[in-house]
């Protein structure tokens, strides 16, 4: 092997081993439709490292349940959760749940006869993620945690980046300074609705279309988020918590819609992660786990699927909560770990983003929301509904006013619009390269 090993470890470097053999082989194969043809050779140290990282962040599990779609969904004590080794929650005691929900404000009797006859949030909620199709769920008392794999992170541009957004900001570019997030020189691409920079902001909501869009290379990405904003757009010190469904072949090992979360307190720098793919988001919920997929999902002119996601401020303790389809608390992300938002959000986003490597030179064909353009409409492109912000007072309310934003609407573009049903609305999306996008 050309290295000594003791004997008592030598299983515990073995495995490992024998999963980057198995990794080399079978990859190519896993990839070959994305383009994707870079291989690297992996040092005996290199997969040590991974070994330990992956030691800490897969906590020992009371029960383990394998998904119908390879996924190992760990049930893990939630006193065990990657969440409390985070130093600044070494003392922190789990919030059951949130002092109180945010109130609705002015809900008409058709709005909520909408709300008890949505079929499309009746069609997802017995199917809410995949792994839940052979009806075993986690033991009270225990969280369900995606297991990561050694695959997964070699998968990633290197350990350190595992499970982190790519984010790099580029301060020499005319920036629009109302529209912080998306403005950047890093090849992402965005078709997003955001409220003004000038309010105090303790929340958000949206319904949000579910799709399978195509993604071209590997290491590109598709996601439909909500984006919960504060500080210096600008500077080392955005914080930002997040959560949606995205498709990302480099994070998950596959092309599925999936759950997902994602925070930062220093503009995506050092901070954060997706998921439970580092300390930070305390989950709560038995049922839900983070970074599984979302099914079903949605096909073109025929039926629609959506899941509504809703963060918010608790009133008293200051964590920022989320909830999942028909209210399911999930988690939350503690006070503790921001600086601005440990406050308030100054702003939100709600809409689409890719990665656009340009691989071959020309533009990606990876697609966002369904891949159809906004103009498509129902059952062709991909939506946002019922757009809602929290008040200082806790209370939920359409939004009134929103800008949009798409850097290249020959690409993937957004259309709002406003309905009684539907509320505030968008459709957004695009196919990404074509004859007007080259």
């Amino acid at each position: 092997m050309g290295f000594a090993v003791r004997k008592r470890g030598f299983l515990a470097l073995l495995l490992p081993l024998v999963l980057a053999l198995l990794f080399v082989q079978s990859f190519s194969t896993v990839v070959s439709a994305l383009n994707y043809t870079s291989y690297r050779q992996v040092s005996s140290m290199r997969l040590e490292r991974i070994q330990r990282h992956l030691d800490k962040i897969n906590k020992p599990a009371v029960m383990t349940i394998e998904s119908p779609d390879g996924d190992i969904i760990d049930c893990v004590h939630k006193r065990k959760q990657p969440a409390l080794d985070h130093p600044l929650l070494k003392n922190h005691k789990i919030q059951r749940k949130p002092s109180e929900r945010p109130r609705v404000k002015m809900l008409k009797k058709d709005d909520e006869k909408r709300t008890k006859k949505s079929n499309v949030e009746e069609g997802v909620r017995d199917s809410w993620q995949m792994w839940h199709r052979n009806g075993t769920r986690c033991p009270k008392g225990t969280v369900p945690i995606r297991r990561s794999t050694v695959h997964d992170v070699l998968r990633s541009k290197s350990l350190f980046h595992f499970g982190k957004k790519q984010v790099q900001r580029s301060t020499s570019l005319a920036r629009r300074t109302d529209a912080p997030d998306v403005v950047s020189g890093n090849g992402h691409e965005h078709a997003i609705a955001y409220t003004g920079s000038s309010q105090e902001v303790y929340g958000a909501k949206a319904t949000i279309n579910v799709w399978d869009p195509s993604i071209q290379v590997v290491n590109e990405f598709s996601l439909s988020q909500i984006w919960v904003l504060s500080g210096s757009f600008d500077g080392p010190d955005l914080n930002s918590i997040e959560a949606g469904w995205q498709v990302s072949p480099e994070l998950y090992g596959d092309s599925r819609p999936r759950l997902f979360t994602y925070w930062t307190s220093d503009s995506y720098q050092a901070t954060g992660c997706y998921n439970l793919l580092c300390s930070g988001f305390v989950q709560t919920n038995s049922r839900i786990a983070i970074g599984a997929a979302i099914s079903p999902v949605s096909s073109y002119t025929s039926n629609q699927y959506d899941i509504s996601i809703l963060i918010w401020k608790d009133p008293k303790l200051g964590n920022w909560w989320m909830s999942f389809g028909d209210n399911t608390l999930v988690g939350y992300w503690p006070a503790e770990l921001f600086t601005h938002l440990a406050n308030h959000a100054t702003m939100v986003e709600w809409g689409g983003e890719v990665v656009n490597s340009r691989a071959n030179g020309e533009h990606t064909s990876t697609q966002m929301g369904s891949g159809h353009f906004a103009e498509d409409g129902f059952g062709k492109a991909s939506y946002f509904r019922n757009l809602e912000i929290v008040d200082s007072d806790n209370s939920l309310s359409s939004v009134q006013s929103i800008s949009t934003l798409a850097e290249n609407t020959n690409c993937y573009n957004i259309k709002s619009s406003y309905n009684n049903e539907w509320g505030t609305y968008f459709y957004y999306g695009g196919p990404g390269n074509n004859p007007q996008c080259p």
